[in-house]
């Protein structure tokens, strides 16, 4: 058996506690936490003793200068990711991201450069991919059982009070990069883009309704796809009564995910037109069954690809779309324009940051 491959958590809040409970519960003998990096020692501390981690840093710099390490895990705040990521990708180390992946599409494709010219690979966090319910739906909507996609909607309705964003970095454009669109609908935007394909345009508008953000703390969007097909996106942090939903209605029949932060199979629905329910219901009873999504599934994912020397999912390529609707998302809604696929380039100020030339409210932080 080979010996397991070594990670370092990046940053020791919340999500980091999450990701290391995750490794240590389902994946000993495969990945192995060996060290951690917080700027403030009190909590590296604390995470070190809740999950046994030996070493401890104050900055990946010092990480990376005195470890040798497969992987590093960035868990910081969303303003120290594409830092980081081109720091351990130019001293050969591979890089699992938390969402997002960078700021603006100009740092994300400075990660881009760091990976192509690195020995590592970059991963980005797409936990929501990799449940047994989507792979069974990508398989049916391969084998044609459930006819062409014609309308599809993807909704983040959380819930943030206003002492959520007390913390300095949250609900800054230089800090977070945005509101719900980037922070949170990310997660849904992006499972959904893995089971429908790319996108060809969007209209959109974003609001900032109740929140003291600089950000917006709603969203909405209207995206064709390449395939024709046409979603409606709401992303929202006003939402008392707190839902994840993807619904996409095909030909021969509409599938439902209804759930909040992870799903397994029964968070999943299929309702088949009568005519196809028979085939449809065979193909939904099939397999691959019985795995939530989570942290761990995407790490499973990525310690198979280490094994077989293969691209870690989900790739610079499959984050960058994902990214580049978000930015077209913000880019839409302050224009005022339809915004098509391949159109924010380094010309466009929305290149280089989320608000673009800026949002038409004045800053509250």
């Amino acid at each position: 058996m080979s010996s397991p491959y070594r990670l370092a958590v990046v940053g020791t809040g919340g999500i980091a506690g999450l990701h290391a409970g995750q490794l240590r519960d389902h994946l000993q003998g495969r990945i192995e936490l060996v060290a951690a990096v917080d700027p403030d020692a009190e909590r590296l501390e604390a995470f070190k003793e809740q999950f046994g981690v030996e070493r401890g840093y104050a900055s990946i710099e010092e990480l990376l200068a005195n470890e040798t390490l497969d992987l590093v895990d960035l868990c910081t705040p969303p303003v120290a990711h594409a830092p980081g990521a081109i720091a351990a990708l130019e001293a050969g180390v591979g890089v699992v991201c938390e969402k997002p992946p960078a700021l603006s599409l100009e740092e994300f494709d400075a990660v881009a450069a760091a990976a192509s010219a690195s020995t590592a690979d970059f991963a980005l966090i797409s936990q929501h991919r990799f449940g047994s319910a989507a792979e069974r739906v990508r398989s049916m909507m391969a084998s044609g059982v459930l006819g062409r996609l014609a309308v599809a909607k993807c909704d983040t309705l959380w819930y943030r009070p206003e002492e959520y964003f007390a913390v300095e970095w949250r609900g800054r454009w230089e800090t977070e990069g945005g509101g719900p669109t980037m922070g949170h609908g990310i997660h849904q935007i992006d499972t959904l883009l893995s089971l429908v394909g790319p996108w060809s345009e969007v209209v959109a508008t974003a609001h900032r309704h109740r929140r003291i953000t600089n950000t917006e703390d709603v969203s909405h969007a209207i995206v064709t796809l390449e395939s024709g097909a046409s979603v409606v996106i709401t992303n929202s942090l006003l939402s008392p009564r707190e839902v994840s939903q993807i619904r996409l209605d095909f030909d021969n029949a509409t599938v439902e995910l209804d759930h909040l932060y992870g799903y397994g199979d029964d968070d999943w629905s299929v309702y088949p037109i009568d005519d196809a329910a028979e085939e449809v219901n065979r193909a939904w009873a099939g397999e691959p069954r019985g795995k939530s999504s989570g942290h761990y599934a995407q790490f499973l994912r990525i310690a198979d690809a280490l094994d077989g020397k293969a691209a870690p999912p989900v790739t610079v390529e499959d984050a960058r779309r994902t990214l580049e609707l978000l930015a077209a998302i913000y880019a839409s809604a302050f224009t005022g324009k339809r915004v098509r696929a391949g159109e924010i380039d380094p010309t466009s100020p929305f290149y280089q940051r989320m608000d673009g030339t800026g949002a038409p409210w004045p800053d509250r932080k």
